[in-house]
C-alpha cells in the first residue's frame, strides 16, 4: 500500500508540474489569457506540496521524481502537443523509470 501511495503522489506531483507549467507556457509564449498564467503559477505552489507526503527524505524524493518527470513530460508532448515518442525516448524513459524503482523502492537493509 505504501508503494502505490508513493506511486500516486509521483503521478499527481508530476501532472501538476507539468500542466502548471504548461499554462504558464501558454500564457507567456502562446500569449494566452494572463487568467492560465496565474492559474498555472497556483497548481506549481501545489506541485511544491504534493512531494512532502512521501515517505522518503527530499533528496531521494527529488532524485527518483526526475525519472518520473522525464517519463510523464514525453507523454504530455505525445498525447497534448501530439509529438510522438521516438525509440530514444522510450528507451530513455524505460531508463529513468528503472532509475524510480532503484532509487525509491529497492529493499535497503
Amino acid at each position: 500500500m505504501e508503494i502505490t501511495k508513493s506511486i500516486f503522489f509521483f503521478i499527481l506531483a508530476g501532472f501538476c508540474e507539468i500542466g502548471g507549467g504548461y499554462l504558464v507556457w501558454l500564457w507567456l509564449r502562446e500569449e494566452k489569457s494572463i487568467w492560465l498564467g496565474l492559474f498555472g503559477a497556483i497548481v506549481l505552489v501545489i506541485y511544491g506540496v504534493i512531494p512532502t507526503f512521501q515517505p522518503a527524505n527530499f533528496g531521494r524524493v527529488y532524485a527518483a521524481y526526475g525519472g518520473v518527470f522525464i517519463v510523464l513530460s514525453i507523454l504530455w508532448g505525445w498525447q497534448v502537443d501530439k509529438i510522438a515518442p521516438d525509440k530514444f525516448d522510450l528507451i530513455g524513459g524505460f531508463i529513468a523509470l528503472v532509475g524510480v524503482v532503484i532509487i525509491m523502492y529497492w529493499p535497503r537493509g
